[in-house]
């Protein structure tokens, strides 16, 4: 009869069974050690990537040619501030810059004095359009745009500058999206009250310097789609979701999912400048509509007179680099440089390197968070002709005494 025992076979079941699951719990174990702690939750403003990415950089810290900045906003830097700025002109090579902070009246005549005259060849002056007149600053009623013969009164105004030195007409935004008439309406930017001024500066032969709009996302809902949500949620006064322009002229041609109001204002714009075809503009912050270069393009090639300035739009140009330096190539011979503001040399740099050079993948400006969307830029590598028409010989041509002051500098 064969013994067997029940006890030792299932105590060496129990150890074989105690063994398997240790050496499973080892290798989970060492597996969970391998496995990175799950990264915690951040804010977008706790957010610090560092790029890998490796390739060739070019940190030009002045333009390769001297240049003109058509959009400074000088006038409300101290005295030191201005000397400053010149000194940033000097070191950056930008020879001339055109401040278009000119206040209608006698202080255009201060202005002149403390730019023009203090600085020989390093300013021209515009004068900006000047709503108010006599009026009450906080009673809009009683602005003198209401006048039936405001057009011309300004235009009048815009003559006596001129002959103090001015060298352009300025017009801000607020003429489309704020400025209302008596009825509550907002004034079109193609209203028939300002034809008198369009007209009289092309008889002055100076241009008219107009930034008309707003990017595109600004006139959007500001919600998680908004490629610009960062930026309106710090500005949230910049946004014009809610300005009403229904009594505009609904737009000729509406691409899918853009608003209608943006292009409403675009197009009253451009009703004027076919309107006044002896009139020299030049658009603002290329022309507001830096995110649709085909459309772009089309405005340019319909109106001679047209013309384009890139200040604080170097972030929307960089981010589509080869539509870009097709359209710079294109139209070279209509697009003028300009920063908007009094950049300091960091914030110039990726100017010159967005003009200048092929590099790829660098912020527009030295700050952690662009202000104008999350994005880098990459350059378009202009040639030498394209470069000198956009930095200087443009502006030459279309702004009286830019070619007076270059001459100065050589």
């Amino acid at each position: 009869m064969r013994y067997f025992d029940r006890t030792a076979g299932h105590t060496r079941h129990v150890r074989q069974l105690w063994c398997g699951s240790l050496i499973l719990l080892i290798a989970v174990a060492t597996a969970h050690a391998e496995e990175p702690a799950a990264a915690r939750r951040i804010f977008l403003d706790e957010f610090r990537p560092q790029h890998e990415l490796r390739v060739e950089e070019h940190l030009l810290t002045r333009a390769k040619f001297p240049c003109v900045n058509v959009h400074t906003h000088p006038d409300k830097l101290s005295d030191e501030e201005v000397a400053e700025m010149v000194r940033v002109m000097d070191e950056s090579n930008i020879a001339v810059s055109v401040s278009l902070d000119g206040k209608a009246g006698p202080k255009f005549a201060e202005q002149m004095q403390r730019f023009v005259k203090k600085y020989p060849g390093r300013f021209v002056l515009f004068v900006r359009m000047d709503y108010i007149g006599d009026g009450n600053p906080d009673d809009p009623q009683t602005w003198e745009m209401h006048r039936p013969d405001f057009g011309v009164r300004m235009a009048d105004k815009l003559t006596e500058a001129v002959k103090l030195g001015a060298s352009g007409l300025k017009l801000l935004k607020d003429l489309g999206v704020l400025h209302k008439d008596l009825s509550g309406k907002i004034i079109a930017p193609d209203d028939p009250r300002f034809d008198p001024v369009w007209q009289r500066a092309a008889e002055l032969g100076i241009p008219v310097l107009w930034h008309c709009a707003d990017p595109v996302a600004f006139f959007r809902e500001n919600g998680v789609r908004n490629e610009r949500w960062e930026e309106l949620y710090r500005h949230p006064e910049w946004g014009f979701q809610h300005v009403d322009l229904s009594h505009l002229p609904p737009p000729e041609k509406l691409p899918p999912g853009v608003p209608a109001a943006h292009r409403q204002l675009i197009e009253a714009r451009n009703r004027v400048i076919a309107r006044h075809p002896k009139t020299k503009f030049i658009c603002a912050h290329m022309a507001d509509l830096p995110e649709d270069l085909a459309q772009l393009d089309e405005y340019l090639v319909k109106y001679p007179n047209m013309n384009v300035e890139i200040s604080a739009r170097v972030s929307e140009l960089g981010r589509q680099p080869y539509t870009a330096r097709k359209f710079f190539l294109k139209h070279a011979d209509r697009i003028l440089f300009g920063t908007d503001g009094v950049p300091p040399v960091s914030e110039l740099i990726p100017h010159w390197r967005f003009l200048e050079t092929f590099d790829e993948d660098f912020p527009y400006e030295d700050n952690p968070f662009p202000p104008q969307g999350l994005w880098n830029i990459f350059g378009i590598g202009l040639p030498d002709e394209v470069l000198k028409k956009v930095y200087s010989e443009n502006a030459a041509r279309l702004i009286p005494g830019v070619k007076a002051a270059l001459a100065t500098q050589k």
